[in-house]
């Protein structure tokens, strides 16, 4: 008797566990920490992350065929190469007719999220992710760019990529694509 009832109650406790399990939601991929949720809607209102589900069928496809299922509006990257939290953000918010986008870098420093507004998008839903350093070309072929941080690219796909890097000084940008 006294076994049935470890089997028993042994069984509902993993019959629990695996309901418990199965309805926690997955990992949202465009989640911000707390404290930086707070900075963006202080300095940002009115602004939210672009998602999957904000991109157009053509663009969702040419963005997770890259990215999986990563968030197009958000990016942690070491841009600075100072191992602090550092996220590359694309804000979106509706402003009438038409959408617009900002690119926002926000970095921890001292316990404090520090924004820096990097450019905007009139009327299109750009998409951000991060690459390695390295030596990269503009479009036109005048300007190369050696990085030896971690870098940020902008897109707007079938119309602009813009590459940003930080020189250790300042933040350099050349056009992937026009």
């Amino acid at each position: 008797m006294r076994l049935k009832r470890t089997v028993f109650v042994l069984s509902s406790c993993l019959f629990g566990f695996v309901r418990v399990g199965a309805a926690m939601p997955a990992t949202d991929p465009c989640s911000l920490p707390q404290s930086l949720q707070r900075e963006v809607a202080s300095k940002y209102p009115g602004a939210r992350l672009l998602t999957l589900q904000d991109l157009a069928e053509d663009d969702k496809d040419l963005f997770q065929k890259d990215h999986g299922h990563r968030c197009p509006g958000l990016v942690s990257v070491d841009f600075y190469g100072d191992g602090k939290p550092t996220f590359a953000l694309v804000l979106v918010a509706n402003t009438g007719a038409k959408v617009d986008a900002e690119l926002v870098v926000a970095h921890e420093v001292n316990q404090k999220w520090e924004l820096a507004l990097f450019d905007k998008a009139d009327s299109s839903k750009p998409v951000v992710w991060g690459q390695g350093p390295g030596e990269y070309q503009d479009v036109y072929g005048d300007k190369k760019l050696r990085a030896t941080k971690p870098v940020i690219v902008f897109c707007g796909y079938n119309a602009w990529a813009i590459l940003y890097a930080w020189t250790g000084s300042r933040v350099d940008k050349i056009w992937l694509r026009d």
